[in-house]
């Protein structure tokens, strides 16, 4: 399989948790970027850095590395290969999927071992 062309989001982004009947904050919706998750047990929200809301617990530091796409849905292993070489770099990461594409997360300090790992590996960005 080719190697995905990648590129690294500019915003500093949090991934808050909070209770699955909570409502969704007002100014998430009117965020440039954000990414939604429910079930029974949990109300997962991805969103810039820079809103501030309350949430049951957070996690702040994360960067967003986007696979160019669209990806058809016929494509397998994207996102196997990609954590694959970051899980061998010791790079953790957070994945999101959209219709579209594929985000991989990664810590803030470390965004420099993954984006070195992935070219290494033949991945291209820009």
């Amino acid at each position: 399989m080719s190697k995905q062309t990648l590129q690294v989001l500019p915003h500093n982004f949090t991934i808050h948790s909070l209770d699955s009947d909570q409502a969704v904050p007002a100014a998430v919706m009117s965020a440039e970027i954000f990414f939604i998750a429910k079930t029974s047990e949990e109300l997962s929200i991805v969103c810039p850095s820079d809103l501030k809301f309350d949430s049951f617990a957070t996690e702040p530091h994360w960067r967003a590395l986007e696979v160019i796409g669209p990806l058809g849905f016929s494509l397998t292993g994207i996102m196997a290969n990609i954590s694959g070489v970051l899980a061998a770099a010791n790079v953790s990461i957070f994945s999101i999927s959209t219709y579209d594409t594929d985000y991989i997360l990664v810590k803030e300090a470390q965004l420099p071992d993954a984006i070195k790992a992935l070219k290494k590996d033949g991945y291209l960005f820009v």
